[in-house]
């Protein structure tokens, strides 16, 4: 909202001194933290809540106004007691433990284009299903492709044409992270992959598939950081945003013709 309908609204009763001007700022103050309700008009989604490290109270405390203002808010990382006091202000709010995602609202579809969300091993799916959920809470539309690593590779051979018919790919892989270089050798679309920290010690809890991603010999194959499901769906989010706005705007105009 623009400086001018602010102003027009406090001149008309609608808002008051004080909201008009945290609408000018962009956040409100809690002491404890700064809610960002400017966010979604610069980067296309609400303010999403890290839930770890912060405290049930302080949680409840931001999903309620964030939902209050963007009829939509997620929470990463969440815990029990954060669902429980959440509830109690925003009855809708969802719970999936294996995720660790709390969020309301959100889910409409927004693009066409489908996010394959491809895992190594069983293991990997909290981190895989925390990347697949935020993806379609951000209005993708999803495919789920589990347990298909590179011990048998003929299971993810199998289902090479799902994965090609994707727009963006996500892999989530741990021990030595090696799914993500197969995907991305028989794809011709972005590969964004997401090291896990299962494995054995060497595994050094994700830093190897992290360096083994980063090294990867194919090309076009972005890294996020370690168990970072929510940074991959973000990822993959704005490279269909592009696709959406790109494909709104005519190649060639009359004259260029």
């Amino acid at each position: 909202m623009n400086l001018k309908e602010i102003l027009s609204r406090v001149r008309n009763g609608q808002l008051s001194v004080e909201q008009a001007e945290q609408e000018i700022r962009g956040f409100e103050d809690l002491g404890f933290g700064k809610v960002d309700y400017a966010r979604e008009a610069r980067t296309g989604y609400p303010e999403v809540i890290f839930g770890m490290g912060k405290t049930p109270e302080q949680v409840q405390i931001l999903f309620s106004r964030l939902y209050a203002k963007h009829g939509k808010v997620m929470v990463t990382r969440a815990n029990e007691k954060m669902v429980e006091l959440v509830q109690q202000e925003v009855p809708e709010a969802i719970y999936d433990p294996l995720s660790r995602l709390l969020t309301a609202g959100g889910w409409e579809r927004r693009f066409a284009g489908t996010v394959a969300v491809v895992s190594a091993g069983t293991a990997d799916l909290p981190v895989a299903e925390e990347a697949a959920k935020s993806a379609e809470w951000m209005g993708n539309p999803v495919d789920r492709i589990y347990d298909v690593g590179v011990a048998g590779i003929d299971r993810l051979l199998a289902q090479r044409e799902r994965i090609q018919s994707a727009t963006v790919i996500i892999v989530v892989a741990g021990m030595e992270g090696a799914l993500a270089s197969v995907v991305g050798g028989f794809v011709r679309r972005p590969v964004i992959a997401v090291p896990t920290s299962i494995g054995y010690g060497a595994h050094f809890s994700g830093l190897t598939p992290l360096l083994s991603m980063l090294t990867s010999c194919a090309s076009g194959v972005t890294v996020v950081n370690i168990d970072n499901g929510f940074g991959a769906a973000v990822s993959a989010s704005m490279i269909q945003q592009a696709i959406l706005e790109t494909a709104r705007e005519p190649l060639y105009t009359f004259s260029e013709i």
